[in-house]
């Protein structure tokens, strides 16, 4: 069984979810994020946060997997102070839905006063609510921004252990490990980190503390980064006991502080009935046949890593 603790599904299709299932992901987290296309005023934000909560949360176990989101201002635009004001004020109410299993993902993009201004806002948010932090470290000055990120963590008060670093690379996993942070892996191509590199990186590291994740989204990206990445690592020797805790019981530990995301979840899920409605909607277009399962079919049928 696998996790992917970083996934934007909103920007995939249903074809990723049926491949994800297939290769064994039995449960993801889509964190807010920026789609692209600017926000210019409040409304459309919260319609997305309702979308990340509702719509896809329904879409996902329709296809055998449980979703779970985190809910947050993006960095890029925390630089918009109106429609920030506007999102913080909403904030809140959406991190005690269902689900929701963290604040995030917040941080650093370009690394200016006003990104700083509504990352502090929003640790002392998950500080209030008692939720895991999921920081986007920048892409640019990554390690002077990822050192940054943990230093104000530690500034607002929050537990190393209740933060997880992501989109971590061989410049910074060394710090945020030795801080007592957990440390996330996005496997991305051609920019964040390859499955090959990550396969070194558990060489080194072990597991302890490290999360694999694929932040699949609207960018040439992987839905089965996290799946292949596991295949890479024990076909080159890697203990499968790691291979586990890197790919799925690390991201369950770390997000299930939350107490929203237990094993029991799909374990033991409800079965999957395509012609269920979500406000009135189905996934089905066009008059297609719906699948009817009994729970746990899919995994039965799926490739599993065990």
């Amino acid at each position: 069984m696998l996790i992917d603790p970083h996934a934007h599904m909103i920007s995939r299709t249903t074809d990723d979810y049926q491949a994800m299932a297939a290769a064994g992901v039995v449960a993801l987290i889509e964190p807010a994020f920026w789609v692209g296309q600017p926000r210019t005023f409040v409304g459309t934000y919260v319609d997305y946060l309702s979308t990340i909560v509702g719509w896809e949360r329904f879409r996902a176990g329709q296809f055998g997997i449980r979703h779970y989101c985190t809910i947050g201002l993006n960095s890029k635009e925390a630089n918009n102070e109106e429609l920030a004001e506007g999102v913080m004020e909403w904030l809140p109410r959406f991190a005690l839905k269902e689900g929701v299993v963290a604040i995030g993902e917040i941080g650093y993009d370009e690394q200016t006063e006003l990104e700083d201004k509504y990352f502090r806002l929003q640790l002392s948010l998950a500080k209030e609510l008692d939720l895991p932090v999921m920081v986007h470290t920048p892409h640019r000055d990554k390690k002077q921004g990822t050192t940054r990120s943990m230093d104000v963590c530690e500034e607002m008060g929050l537990d190393p252990s209740m933060v997880i670093i992501d989109h971590n690379n061989e410049e910074t996993v060394g710090e945020v490990l030795q801080r007592g942070y957990w440390a996330g892996f996005s496997i991305y191509p051609s920019t964040k980190m390859g499955n090959a590199r990550m396969v070194e990186l558990l060489k080194q590291y072990g597991s302890e503390r490290i999360i694999v994740d694929s932040a699949c989204d609207w960018g040439i990206s992987d839905c089965l980064g996290v799946a292949k990445t596991a295949q890479l690592a024990l076909q080159s020797g890697v203990p499968e006991s790691t291979v586990r805790a890197v790919c799925y019981g690390n991201a369950l530990a770390a997000y299930g502080q939350s107490g929203q995301m237990k094993e029991s979840d799909w374990l033991e899920p409800p079965a999957i009935d395509q012609r269920t409605l979500y406000e009135g909607n189905s996934i089905l277009r066009g008059g297609r046949d719906p699948v009817i399962e009994e729970p746990g079919t899919l995994r039965r049928k799926g490739l599993q890593i065990k």
